[in-house]
């Protein structure tokens, strides 16, 4: 029974859930992205570039022609998807970048450390001999003169 409840113990830890939770929210977040990068931000690109279809860029490695990358994969043609890919790309760049400036905002909101109190000096300078002597002696050790008080 152990076991069971250091498990329970470790999956109801915030850490954990947080994770857990992140996942959830990125993996959702990254279907948004792909969506916007394949149906909002490449047509309009595509379009000014020659009515260029992206993710229709293929370089067919059998020799025969095929109008799309769908017709090659069902004569079970090889391809290399450079469109597909510069589609994922574009989505890498734009997730990283929003993660950045995720990262920067919760870096702003977390509060820096206090600094520590500035602590009373323990020694002070001889101002015959110049030795570094305890802060409430009244003569020096070093060179035996009576200290001024401050």
């Amino acid at each position: 029974m152990g076991i069971i409840k250091e498990f329970k113990e470790f999956s109801v830890k915030g850490n954990v859930l947080d994770m857990a939770i992140g996942i959830i929210i990125g993996t959702a977040f990254g279907k948004i992205v792909t969506s916007l990068v394949n149906d909002i931000i490449m047509p309009p690109i595509g379009l000014i570039l020659g009515k260029v279809n992206f993710s229709n860029l293929f370089i067919n490695l059998s020799g025969q022609q095929y109008e799309s990358i769908e017709a090659a994969k069902a004569a079970g043609a090889a391809t290399i998807n450079y469109g597909m890919f510069i589609n994922v790309v574009i989505d890498f760049i734009i997730v990283a970048f929003i993660m950045f400036l995720v990262v920067k905002q919760v870096n702003k909101l977390k509060r820096p450390a206090p600094a520590p109190a500035p602590s009373a000096p323990t020694t002070k300078e001889c101002p015959f001999c110049f030795s570094t002597i305890p802060i409430k002696a009244t003569r020096c050790p070093a060179c035996t003169s009576q200290i001024p008080s401050a």
